[in-house]
Parts: C-alpha cells; structure tokens; sequence
C-alpha cells in the first residue's frame, strides 16, 4: 500500500480509482464470508489490504444514506400510511395520506438524533478512539432499526432518533478514521467513495423500495427497515479487523501500539524506514499541537497562527452549504413528491434519479484527485475535506458534522411546509405550496456556495494532514494553489519545516550576536 496516514511508503502505486472501486465493492461484499481469504493473497498483500480498507469503508455510510431513501418510499406504501396515516374525510380525494406536520416529524427527526449523535462522536472518538467508536455506534444504530420495526407510532419515531445517534457518531468518526489512515495520494479519492457510499445507499433503498411495495403487509415496509442491520453488520465485522488509526494512539502515548498500527497500514515491519520516517513525521505534528495545549471547544474559533476559526468555519458552513443544495429534498421527499405529481409510478423514477446520482459521484471520485478539491467544489459546488489540526481535529470535525444534521433537520422539517399543497378541515395545515418553484430556492444557495468556496476553500489536493498544517498559516485561499505546488515540489515535511524554522531563529540570533 503506497503510503500511509500523510506517508509516502512503497507498495501499491497505481492510481487507477476504477479498479480501487471494483475491488473495494469486492472486499466489502465478501468480506464477511471470508477473512482468510486474503492471507490467500501474499504475494499482492498490500493490494489486498488496500482494497479491504477501502472496501470497509464503502460500507460505512450505507446506514446513513439508505435511510435517507428508504424513509421517502416508505411514506407513500399503502401498508404503512393506514398503519400511521388518516383517510381524508374533507372530500380532497387524498385517500389515505399522512399529514404535513407527521411528515415534517418523522424525516427531520433522525436528523434530530445525527445532531447530537455528531456531538457526542468528539468525547467518544478522542477517548475510546476512532475504532471502538465506529463499532459502538453500529450498536446504537441497530437498536434504533429494531424499534422502527415496531407498529407504535411513539416507538417508531423514538427508533428514528436513536438511530439517527447511532448515524450522526458514524457520520463523524468515518472520515475521521479515513483521512487519519489515508495514503495522501487516494486520500480525496477514498474520502470520496464515502460520498459514493451515500448514493449508492440511497439506491440500493430505491431498488429494494421498489421491490417490497407491493406486499400486503407489513413486510412491505419492514423488509426495507430491517435491511440496515446488514450496512452495521459488515461495518462491523470490517472494523473488527482494520487497525485503530495511529494518529490517535499516538496522541495518547500509546507508542508502540502506533507504530504498529502504521507497520500494519504500510505493510512494512515496525522498525522499517517507511514506519521510522512516518513517525517521526506524526510525532513532530502531534508535539507541534501540544504546545499549543489540549484544544478546547473555544479554541475551535480562535484567530491562531493555524487558522483555527478559519478551518472550523469553513467544515460548517461548508456542510450547511450542501445541505441547501436541495439533494435531499430529492432523497427524503422525491418519491411522495413523483406521486403527487400524478407519476403512476414514483418509486421508478426515484430509482432513475439515484441512478444518475451515483453516475456523476463516480464521476466526482475520479476528478477530485486529478482536477483538486477546491476547483471541483467550484465546479460541483457541494462537498468539503478534512483539514483541522490534530488538538481540535475531533471537536472541530464534530461542529461541522454537527452543522450538517442541523441544517438537515431544518430543511427535513421546513420542505413539507414549503411544497405541500394546503389542507382544510380538523386537521388542515396552509402551507406555502411552491410545488416545483421550490428548486428555484435550491438553485439560488447553490450560488452562495459558489462564491464562498471561491474565498474560504483552500486547495489541498495530494497534502498530507502535516502539510495541510503547513499550508493554513503559510498562505491564504486565494494563494493556496501556488504555495500547495511548491510544498509538493520541495515534497516539504512537517520536520522539515520546524528544523527549518529552527535554523532560521538560530541564524538570526547568531547575526544579532556577532553583528560583523
């Protein structure tokens, strides 16, 4: 494996993200049904372990993104609406519907749950670490699927809070977890597969929607539920095997278990150059950051030499961005809102619609590498990297997270209320009724985001995390392009540039003393 967390150790050095893809699906489908079969694999091992770290992880938001779709099918099934809906007596010829306000509450309400789930992944991933983490979390998600699977109304929307617990510490600790184990190189490429992982989960719930909404039964909207006990499953049992991320257990002194940890990422025996150098490199960083002290919630916001509040901001406002892009208006309401149109079949064209999705991230995962961070965000103008400093990386990473559950609680919520036509009697709601005039809404934030990305979006393309720590303080935005080439041209390290540094006081002590 080229690399490892910001390294540049031998191995795999094909950049080829197609087959990176195919066989991290591979990894990630059979995974579970056979460990031994890469100690079957010696002679490509880095191979092998590359393609399970990435195939681990194209799992990992699966939970997140299917019940992202699944939620919207299951609204419309004729099972679930009389199970939880009301037969309009007004003469509106509605049938059975659910109203506005229970719309509004059982999509935005796991968004409530990511919410704090988000907050909670700082406390949790800095003390358990990024590892256990992860794999408590898929705990705390299957306990919210089993309770969705209840006929309670009160039990399924506390199921969909816990779940969304359960999903907002996932949603956190993943990237986390992946740009701290990430070869620099494939960093953008495997930080994308996650955003891949949520289309094709928002897919997967369109086909097996699509498959289930005929029955009878409960099962017609059960089935799709109790899938997500398979998403934890195997991010589970991929989690069991992947080493903890080394840049924590260094943090927490914890020596030779990091060095292990990285012997393993770079399939290299633990006193090799390649894990000696990357250690060092790791250790200069992390001493770097504790001179700076523990890192506080406050300290996410302070104006420092590193640009703290410039990093941080930029993680939120950069998820609130892409959460007023309107893709989820898309995911969460597409298919009620195909059926209200008079589409005789929704759920096809919610599966049209996520086909398409998916095609265009494969897309995005082949150019944000090739073409870089900051031009595809202007281009696509939705996504965002991970670039905080090791002391606040967890407390920053959870503001951000958390910025994005909040904003998608508040467009969950918001959007019936915007769409929905009026109703009238008991229970009639007004409401906006924008239809389709809401995508004028969409397009004109997907303008703000443009323009912010253009002055607050630095381009860190093929930047260790170490470098990236360079390139805040050393140059601004708008410069960043020119001063990340020649960060890349001198390859600069972080070591590099104290003992760099260093010298520098050193000389001009030296000159103030012997001013001949």
């Amino acid at each position: 494996m080229a690399g490892g967390p910001g390294g540049d150790g031998a191995g795999v050095e094909s950049k080829s993200l197609f087959w990176s893809v195919v066989m991290s699906a591979f990894a990630g489908t059979y995974f579970h049904f056979s460990c031994c079969f890469f100690e079957l694999t010696c002679l490509e091992q880095s191979f092998w372990w590359h393609s399970l770290r990435l195939g681990s992880h194209f799992d990992d938001l699966a939970p997140q993104s299917y019940d992202t779709g699944t939620i919207g099918g299951i609204m419309v099934m004729t099972d679930w609406l009389q199970l939880f809906g009301i037969f309009d007596t007004s003469g509106e010829n509605l049938g059975w519907y659910l109203p506005t306000p229970d719309q509004s509450l059982v999509v935005s309400i796991l968004s409530a749950g990511t919410f704090f789930g988000a907050l909670l992944a700082y406390p949790m991933g800095d003390y358990i670490g990024r590892k256990w983490g992860i794999i408590a979390s898929c705990a705390v998600f299957s306990l919210g699927v089993g309770l969705q699977l209840d006929t309670r109304w009160a039990t399924f929307i506390v199921g969909r809070v816990i779940a969304g617990l359960g999903v907002g510490l996932v949603s956190c600790l993943i990237p986390m977890y992946q740009s701290e184990c990430s070869p620099k190189h494939l960093r953008g490429a495997i930080v994308g597969l996650y955003q891949l992982a949520i289309t094709i989960g928002a897919l997967l719930a369109a086909i097996v929607l699509n498959a289930t909404k005929s029955r009878p039964d409960h099962s017609s909207w059960r089935i799709p539920i109790a899938v997500q006990f398979v998403w934890a499953a195997i991010l589970v049992i991929g989690m069991l095997v992947l080493p903890e991320s080394p840049r924590f257990l260094l943090k927490k002194g914890r020596e030779a278990a990091g060095k292990s940890a990285l012997g393993r990422l770079l399939t290299r025996p633990v006193d090799s150059p390649e894990v000696t150098a990357e250690f060092d490199e790791i250790m200069a960083a992390l001493e770097a950051d504790r001179q700076l002290g523990s890192g506080s919630y406050a300290d996410c916001f302070r104006n420092t030499d590193g640009k703290n509040g410039l990093r941080t901001w930029t993680g939120i406002l950069l998820q609130g961005w892409q959460q007023l892009t309107g893709i989820n208006f898309i995911f969460y309401y597409g298919t009620t809102f195909f059926k209200s149109a008079g589409i005789k079949n929704p759920f096809i064209i919610t599966i049209i619609c996520d086909v398409v999705n998916t095609a265009t991230t494969i897309v995005g995962t082949q150019l944000i590498d090739r073409v870089g961070r900051r031009r595809l965000l202007l281009i696509g103008a939705a996504a965002y990297g991970m670039c905080q400093p090791l002391n606040i990386r967890a407390k920053a990473m959870s503001l951000a997270v958390a910025s994005n559950w909040l904003w998608n609680f508040g467009i969950g919520y918001a959007t019936p209320y915007l769409v929905n036509p009026s109703t009238t009697g008991v229970l009639g709601v007004k409401t906006a009724d924008l239809g389709v005039k809401v995508f004028f809404i969409w397009g004109s934030t997907c303008a703000g985001c443009f323009i912010f990305t253009y002055f607050f979006v630095p381009e860190t393309k093929g930047l260790s995390l170490e470098q990236i720590d360079l390139l805040y303080p050393e140059s601004s935005v708008l410069n960043s392009e020119k001063y990340r080439a020649r960060i890349l041209a001198d390859n600069e390290t972080f070591v590099q540039h104290v003992k760099g540094a260093a010298h520098e006081v050193m000389e001009s002590g030296r000159q103030r003393l012997n001013p001949g």
